[in-house]
């Protein structure tokens, strides 16, 4: 057993080394997750996936199937379609040249149609193809009146693209030919207009999200809606030859193209670079995907937020990740600035001449309709020449505070959605849910002018696949998400992991709070021989640095204690008896917490010797006397006694900790949360005292 223990040692040793710092505060493998997940035999290759909230049903599309599950229980599969390609599609397919494994149908869009129904899109073995489908009475069915999807959706099954549905018209960035070389952003319907053809506009571009602003909501200038498109490409303005960078472009929803000049083409596309700054300076991140928070009350208060990885080509960060936000009023700003144009030499400079008035790009509005100009058929040619040639901003939309709210050294972000969460104390925080290439989901937050923390991550799914879809239910409050093969939904509201009051408070998690249950629990005694080692495991429930103490006392590596991450390895003398606490140690607003995980009373004895075993009898009965004293009057968060909680939703009525003096716990003090106690309790409501009102989400200057 010696030399077994010897090389564990060893190994645990070893691994000391590694940085904590960038670790999320907990992690949550697959195996303890309290999650629901969809996986059957007949379903692959997910590649669309909708929330319908209005019928309870989470609508996923795949290879040759769409299938509806109960948003309340995934596991409960209540639909079931099949859409496969036809034999002669499938061989003509391949004659083509494409693998027999592409040559099927896989369904790439859904989305819901005004009168409920839903717009269906495949790539039909090379052939895109659309029809319509709907949920009536329980059942699903498809229509079987099938129209092209060419310019929809891909040709190819793992070609990126991005669309949107706006009532019953589709906007779509996707390939239009079998090639998929022509990229093109489209606005489909009654009045169908695109992207011109031309290098300047889009120059190999990977397309990545499309959003809808409705400017026109509350308005008092007879503003129109704006469409954003996010994607990346190589960019022309750069000598450096096919550098990729990210980039920011917007149309005017109620664009109808040209009268003579850029006819059924977009009169109001223009593009800016979208900066997200990590890594070495000058380093050009690329976009991955988009999330539009909305403020209801003033649209250009809405924020884009934006997950970044590295871009191979850059040295400084590879592997990197990041989030940044941007504020709608800053990425305006830009498109109402300067603009680049192409010199003779194929360089790109200022644009220094008279611009057209109104400014290119401008959306109509009433200022614009009293000047004669009702739609964009109205605009003059110059105008529309200018469009055409200067398509690229001079100006570069940065986040806001000029950083990202997020930075990962590790993983590589896929997917972003943000949750807002009002507190208690009517605060709100954004929590970032990110979903990553290897099958995690990181749960963040950015406040009160910090670094952006990750609270913990949790493994979505057991094999590491890429986050391909991630939605939050507004009816049901959890998170559903998708890989390759598979659909899982999680709480990620949890909050049963926080197994102490300053684990919870600490955590600084917006949708927990603290309720208390009293639990008390013991050290553990173990028996140990003089000059012997010995291992006293340590196994905190987060990714937190720990230290130990003894008599109160910080043990440092010495010749008989060497203290690890994962426990302490001890050689211990007689005077080593006594108890040890092993502690996680987190930094709060640059104030040390500390949160007792495991504790020991260690008895230590001679070999042989009975009378020293009556003098570590004595040593021990005194300690233990010592210990009953401290339990005869425990302060109620005193971590000798090891007092436990229940961490609760904050939609019940919960305790919280209160603190009077830096990295000690000292008393309880209720607070009101808001809604009602789903737990049945019965509590009687009390108001808010002191810092309590911050403890969900915010912990105080204590």
């Amino acid at each position: 057993m010696r030399p077994l223990f010897v090389l564990c040692y060893l190994l645990l040793i070893m691994t000391e080394g590694v940085a904590v710092s960038s670790k999320p505060r907990r992690s949550v493998f697959f195996q303890d997750m309290n999650l629901k997940l969809f996986k059957e035999s007949n379903f692959g290759f997910l590649s669309s996936l909708i929330l319908r909230d209005d019928i309870e049903q989470l609508v996923l599309g795949a290879r040759g199937k769409v299938f509806t599950l109960s948003l309340d229980d995934v596991t409960k599969k209540t639909g079931e379609v099949d859409w496969t390609a036809s034999s002669a599609e499938k061989n003509l397919c391949q004659k083509k040249g494409k693998p027999i494994e592409e040559c099927d149908n896989f369904i790439r869009v859904l989305h819901m149609m005004k009168d409920g129904k839903m717009l269906v899109c495949g790539t039909n073995a090379f052939n895109p193809t659309c029809d319509y489908m709907t949920f009536t009475n329980g059942t699903i069915s498809l229509e079987r009146n099938q129209m092209t999807g060419k310019g929809k959706v891909p040709f190819d099954p793992y070609q990126r693209f991005a669309s949107l549905m706006d009532e019953n018209t589709l906007y779509s960035a996707a390939s239009s030919n079998f090639l998929g070389t022509e990229m093109l952003f489209q606005k489909h319907g009654l009045n169908p207009i695109k992207t011109e053809m031309k290098r300047s506009w889009l120059n190999d571009p990977t397309m990545i999200s499309i959003r809808l602003v409705e400017a026109s909501r509350h308005s008092d200038t007879g503003e129109d809606d704006y469409v954003f498109l996010f994607f990346t490409e190589n960019a022309v303005e750069e000598r450096r030859r096919n550098l990729r960078v990210s980039r920011i472009a917007r149309v005017c929803k109620s664009d109808l193209g040209g009268s003579r000049i850029l006819q059924r083409k977009w009169t109001s596309f223009f593009k800016a670079r979208l900066d997200c700054p990590f890594g070495d300076v000058g380093s050009s991140p690329l976009a991955r995907d988009v999330f539009l928070l909305q403020n209801q009350s003033n649209w250009e208060d809405s924020i884009f937020y934006a997950a970044f990885t590295s871009n191979p080509e850059d040295s400084g960060a590879s592997g990197h990740s990041a989030v940044c936000a941007y504020k709608l009023s800053d990425v305006n700003k830009v498109f109402i600035g300067k603009f680049l144009t192409e010199t003779n030499t194929g360089s790109w400079d200022i644009y220094t001449a008279n611009e057209p008035s109104p400014h290119p790009g401008t959306c109509i509005n009433d200022e614009m309709r009293a000047r004669g100009v009702n739609t964009s058929l109205d605009l003059p040619d110059t105008s529309l020449m200018f469009v055409r040639n200067h398509p690229l901003m001079e100006g570069v939309v940065t986040p806001i505070t000029g950083k990202p709210l997020l930075v990962h050294p590790s993983n590589k972000f896929s997917k972003i959605v943000i949750d807002q969460v009002t507190t208690p104390d009517g605060q709100q925080h954004q929590i970032m849910l990110i979903g990553t290439e290897s099958g995690w989901l990181l749960k963040a937050v950015n406040m009160d002018g910090e670094e952006g923390r990750i609270i913990e991550e949790l493994q979505l799914f057991e094999d590491p696949l890429p986050v391909k879809f991630l939605q939050i239910s507004s009816k049901t409050g959890q998170l559903y998400s998708g890989a390759s093969n598979a659909a899982v939904q999680v709480d990620v509201r949890d909050c049963r992991r926080y197994t102490s009051c300053d684990d919870c408070i600490l955590a600084r998690d917006p949708y927990c709070g603290w309720d208390r249950i009293r639990v008390t629990k013991r050290p553990e005694v173990v028996q140990l021989t003089v000059n012997v080692t010995q291992f006293l495991p340590c196994h905190p429930d987060t990714n937190l640095p720990v230290s130990w103490r003894f008599s109160d006392k910080i043990i440092h590596p010495d010749p008989r204690h060497t203290p690890i991450s994962q426990g302490l390895v001890i050689t211990p003398s007689i005077s080593d008896a006594g108890l040890y606490t092993c502690e996680t140690v987190e930094y709060v607003k640059s104030k040390m917490h500390q949160r007792t995980v495991s504790q020991y009373l260690l008895q230590v004895q001679y070999t042989g010797s009975h009378v020293r075993n009556l003098e570590v009898a004595v040593i021990a009965l005194a300690a233990v006397a010592g210990l009953l004293l401290m339990w005869g009057s425990p302060a109620p968060n005193d971590q000798s006694a090891l007092v436990s909680r229940r961490c609760c939703h904050t939609n019940v009525i919960c305790y919280c900790c209160s603190h009077k003096e830096p990295g000690r716990l000292d008393n309880e003090t209720p607070f009101q949360a808001t809604g009602t106690n789903k737990t049945g309790m019965n509590v009687r409501q009390r108001s808010v005292t002191g810092w309590v009102a911050n403890a969900v989400g915010a912990v105080p200057d204590f």
